[in-house]
C-alpha cells in the first residue's frame, strides 16, 4: 500500500499543491526551514486522524485570509484504490472539518485507519516520554486502533460513558446529590467499570507484546546496555467497579472521574530510572523513537500492512551515529522525510522533492 498523490489547497501557506511521493520507498522533502515541509506531512497525517500533530486547533490549518481548506490524498490498498477528502471550514462560530473515505462519510477512526495506519515522529515526539501521561495514554489509543480495528468500538463506548458521568457530576459540583442523581451515577459507574475493564485488557495485551520490541529498538539505537523498561500502570487496584465507589464522595465534590484507564500510565524506565525525569534528552528522544518503531513494526506483525511513515525533521535531532543506526533500522515500505539538512549518508531515496518548487 502506498500514498499515490496529496493535492493541497488552501491549506497552510499552501494555496495549492501536488505532491507525488514514492509509493514503496523513501521520499525527501529537502526545502530551507519555513518553506511547508512539514505542513505537507502535516496534511497526509490528517488524512489519516482528522487532525492535525502539530496543533489542536483545527483554524490553524486554514490559509490566511481564506475560509476552507481541502486536502485530498490517492492511495491503493493492496489492490484497492482508496481516495480520502478532508475539508476544514471556518464559520462565524466555529471550524469544523469533514471527512470522507471513497466519497463516503467514515463511520469510526478505524474505518481511517484501515486504509491508512500511520506513524509519525517529529522533533516534538519526545514529547511522550517527557511530558505527562495524557501524551502516552494517546499513543496507546491510536496505536491499538491501528494495531486491532475493532478496539475502536470500544474505545468509543468507553469515551461516551466516561463523557455521561462527567457531565453528571459537573451538574451536581459544590451541592448535594439527590437519590436520583446518586442512583443515576451508579449505572454509569457499571457502565464505565465494564466499558473501561475491557480497554484496559486490550492495552495491557497490547504493552506486553510492545514490551521486547521497544527493548530491542532502544538498544539497536543507543548501544549503551541498559535495560528498557515499559509498564502499564493502573490508576486504581482491584476491582474498577469497586475503586469507583471508594472515591465517590471525591469525585462528587470534584466534578470529574478520579480513577480509570482515562487517568492511566505508560511507565517508562531506562537503567531502571525514571525516564521522564532522570534521562537525559538523547536518551529520552532514542526512546521516544524506539516506541514509534515498535508500535509500527507491531502493525506490520498483526495486520501484515505496512504503515505509512512519516520523519520530520528527525536525523537532524540525532547524534551522527544514532542518524545511521536509525536509518538502517527504517522499516520497509513508503516513509516520508522532511530535512533542512544535507542527507545522512548512507540515505538513498527514491524521490527527492523541494516543495518551494512544487507549489
Amino acid at each position: 500500500m502506498g500514498l499515490q498523490e496529496l493535492t493541497v489547497r488552501n491549506f497552510r501557506l499552501f494555496e495549492e499543491l501536488v505532491f507525488i511521493p514514492d509509493p514503496y520507498e523513501v521520499t525527501v522533502l529537502l526545502s530551507p526551514n519555513g518553506s511547508g515541509k512539514t505542513s505537507v506531512l502535516e496534511a497526509v497525517g490528517a488524512l489519516a486522524t482528522g487532525g492535525s500533530f502539530r496543533t489542536p486547533s483545527a483554524s490553524d490549518l486554514i490559509r490566511r485570509g481564506t475560509d476552507l481548506a481541502e486536502v485530498h490524498g490517492v492511495l491503493t490498498q493492496k489492490e484497492r484504490r482508496v481516495a480520502i477528502d478532508l475539508t476544514v471550514s471556518r464559520g462565524e462560530r466555529a471550524t469544523t472539518k469533514r471527512m470522507l473515505v471513497n466519497g463516503l462519510r467514515p463511520t469510526s477512526r478505524a474505518a481511517v485507519a484501515e486504509v491508512l495506519p500511520l506513524t509519525v515522529f517529529t522533533p516534538e515526539g519526545i514529547d511522550i516520554v517527557r511530558h505527562g501521561a495524557e501524551n502516552r495514554r494517546a499513543y496507546l489509543t491510536t496505536l491499538l486502533t491501528d494495531v486491532d480495528l475493532t478496539s475502536g468500538d470500544i474505545i468509543e463506548r468507553f469515551a461516551r460513558v466516561l463523557t455521561q458521568r462527567n457531565a453528571l457530576l459537573r451538574s451536581v459540583q459544590g451541592t448535594v446529590p439527590t437519590r436520583t442523581q446518586r442512583d443515576e451515577l451508579d449505572v454509569w459507574s457499571h457502565d464505565l467499570a465494564r466499558e473501561g475493564g475491557r480497554l484496559v485488557t486490550q492495552r495491557e495485551t497490547m504493552v506486553q507484546e510492545l514490551k521486547p520490541l521497544v527493548a530491542a529498538f532502544y538498544e539497536e539505537l543507543a548501544h549503551d546496555g541498559q535495560a528498557t523498561e515499559v509498564r502499564y500502570e493502573r490508576s486504581w487496584t482491584g476491582d474498577l467497579e469497586t475503586a469507583l465507589r471508594s472515591v465517590v464522595a471525591d469525585d462528587w465534590r470534584r466534578g470529574y472521574t478520579s480513577v480509570g484507564p482515562h487517568r492511566d500510565d505508560l511507565v517508562l524506565t531506562l537503567g531502571g530510572r525514571d525516564a521522564r525525569r532522570q534521562a537525559s534528552q538523547g536518551e529520552q528522544r532514542t526512546l521516544a523513537l524506539a516506541l514509534r518503531l515498535a508500535g509500527h513494526h507491531l502493525v506490520q506483525r498483526e495486520r501484515d500492512v505496512n504503515p505509512l511513515l512519516l520523519l520530520d525533521d528527525v536525523f537532524s535531532e540525532l547524534d551522527p551515529l544514532r542518524a545511521d543506526r536509525l536509518l538502517h533500522l527504517l522499516p520497509r515500505g513508503q516513509t516520508l522525510v522532511t530535512t533542512a539538512s544535507p542527507l545522512p549518508s548512507g540515505m538513498q531515496p527514491a524521490v527527492v522533492v523541494d516543495v518551494t518548487r512544487s507549489s
